[in-house]
């Protein structure tokens, strides 16, 4: 319990840090996501968890998990999000969800709140973020590849690393 504590002090902390380093665009456009009041992790302190505590869910769709994704993400999607595809995740795991910047991460993440599960953050900025920071990202076979799906034309603009695929 402490370390969850600890953890969101951290998270609410970061919030200066992002500020000062993101595209003040992209920053505006994530600061006006229809927020479900969903919690949410921060690249770097992301990083700094276990990743074995921790189940990373992809809320994007199919077709942008398959050019790349977070390590070891599972897809669950977001059309046809079904909760049976967390069905052995425990209610009391740490779990962070992301999309490309944040919006259906944040809608999928409430929804596994309302259904009783207590450790639910969205990833900040998403995949885009992700990227942006130079993390890296993984085709389905695990190999690390510089693509990132974009989800239009117009979204390309916010991602500055990698390649842009859409």
């Amino acid at each position: 319990m402490l370390k969850y504590i600890l953890f969101i002090a951290i998270c609410l902390s970061a919030n200066l840090l992002v500020a000062q380093s993101m595209d003040p665009d992209f920053k505006s456009l994530l600061d006006s996501i229809d927020k479900q009041d969903v919690p949410q992790v921060y690249v770097k302190e992301f990083n700094e968890l276990n990743k074995n505590e921790v189940f990373v869910l992809d809320v994007r769709e199919e077709e942008e998990f398959n050019v790349s994704h977070l390590k070891n993400a599972r897809h669950v999607g977001y059309f046809w999000f079904d909760m049976r595809k967390v069905y052995d995740i425990p209610k009391d795991a740490f779990v962070v969800l992301y999309c490309s910047i944040g919006t259906r991460s944040e809608k999928i993440a409430w929804k596994l709140i309302k259904a009783g599960y207590k450790n639910v953050y969205s990833l900040y900025g998403g995949i885009f973020e992700w990227v942006n920071s130079g993390q890296p990202v993984y085709k389905m076979d695990d190999v690390q590849t510089s693509e990132i799906h974009t989800y239009s034309r117009d979204w390309a603009r916010w991602v500055e690393k990698g390649t842009k695929v859409n």
